[in-house]
């Protein structure tokens, strides 16, 4: 990079710059870089725990819900949301594949469950989207109940909100290459080797086919009500700051209220 400035300087003379350029992966560019990531992070958090309050005070009930490919980073920007957030008035959810009573009641059942009450935030690391998407591409699901499934969801994200829920659909975008790094990353990692499922195993090979599924769930979901927003995300610090602006964006809260 170019000559340092004095304001680079002041940013890598912190606590947040020291601990970056004393890690291996970064070089100074990369360090300036993060500290400004984390000086972004830190403000939005704020406007984070500023709409909760929102939230609580007003009792308004609010759906996130995070779609895209496998390793495409919906955790990550999930627990960056979260992390300064009162626990008590928010949840995550990522629900495991259907048990047997499940695979018998109404598709979308066991996501309105999981639906959040007066003054509460859920946030879906994936949703009732699975059946758009990962299912049919993975033979989980019929073509039959994939069809219905596509006719049934507009009218259910209509029902969500005229019952008074907040909903934001947010789908966060990678390439293949990304995809691939990520995945051999976490393959080397004994501390995230526990993310590798055996449909992700199967991404890298079923990524046209993932591109089909989606490319139909956008034409058939993205509605002028309940729109979804794509995040690129190959660069995951770019991608949580624009998923936290997007969310704050999206929702009406009252932005002088005290926290």
């Amino acid at each position: 990079m170019g000559k340092l400035t004095q304001r680079d300087v002041n940013k890598l003379n912190t606590t947040r710059g020291l601990k970056a350029l004393l890690s291996k992966s970064f070089n100074i560019e990369r360090a300036i870089r993060y500290v400004d990531y984390e000086r972004k992070l830190k403000k939005l958090q704020v406007e984070l725990i500023r709409l909760q309050a929102w939230t609580i005070k007003k009792n308004e009930r609010i759906i996130v819900i995070f779609e895209g490919r496998d390793a495409a980073g919906k955790g990550g920007a999930i627990r960056r949301i979260t992390e300064r957030i009162n626990p008590r008035h928010m949840r995550i959810v990522a629900l495991p594949k259907p048990n047997e009573d499940e695979k018998t009641q109404w598709y979308f059942q066991r996501y309105v469950e999981q639906f959040p009450k007066a003054g509460e935030i859920v946030f879906f690391d994936r949703s009732w989207y699975n059946r758009a998407v990962v299912e049919p591409v993975n033979g989980f699901c019929t073509q039959e109940e994939y069809e219905i499934f596509m006719n049934q969801v507009n009218d259910f994200e209509r029902m969500i909100l005229e019952s008074g829920i907040r909903l934001v659909k947010i789908y966060m975008s990678i390439n293949k290459k990304e995809q691939a790094k990520r995945f051999n990353d976490i393959k080397n990692n004994p501390l995230k080797q526990w993310k590798m499922t055996p449909v992700d195993e199967k991404a890298q090979e079923l990524w046209d086919n993932y591109t089909e599924y989606k490319k139909a769930m956008f034409s058939k979901t993205n509605t002028e009500i309940s729109p979804w927003k794509v995040i690129r995300a190959n660069r995951k610090t770019i991608a949580r700051i624009s998923v936290i602006n997007y969310i704050l964006k999206s929702i009406p809260y009252d932005k002088s209220i005290e926290v």
